[in-house]
């Protein structure tokens, strides 16, 4: 496993209202991404979400961690997918934006 890629989205909602609209909006991210990436496993503990994808044969794990005022997202790539990791961290960072500013 390569090293973490670290994302950290910054947001004014405070860590509760952060914290729902990412909790009810993971069930249409991952509509979104069907048929590309599966959610393994999905555990929110406290105000973390611990996760394990699989996509195009590989495995990524990470976590997301809602906090006052921003989300920190890290995660673990397999060596193969860590050298498109250029275009993933700008999409991790739509994704959870777009996330966030759903009302």
């Amino acid at each position: 496993m390569s090293a973490p890629i670290s994302v950290s989205v910054p947001h004014r909602l405070g860590k509760a209202e952060a914290l729902n609209r990412l909790k009810n909006g993971i069930g249409t991210l991952k509509n979104h991404l069907q048929g590309i990436l599966s959610f393994e496993q999905e555990v929110w503990v406290g105000d973390t979400l611990e996760f394990v994808l699989r996509g195009l044969g590989q495995t990524a794990s990470g976590r997301i961690q809602v906090m006052d005022d921003r989300v920190q997202i890290e995660v673990v790539l397999p060596w193969l997918l860590h050298k498109f990791a250029e275009r993933i961290v700008p999409a991790l960072k739509k994704e959870t934006t777009l996330l966030l500013e759903k009302k």
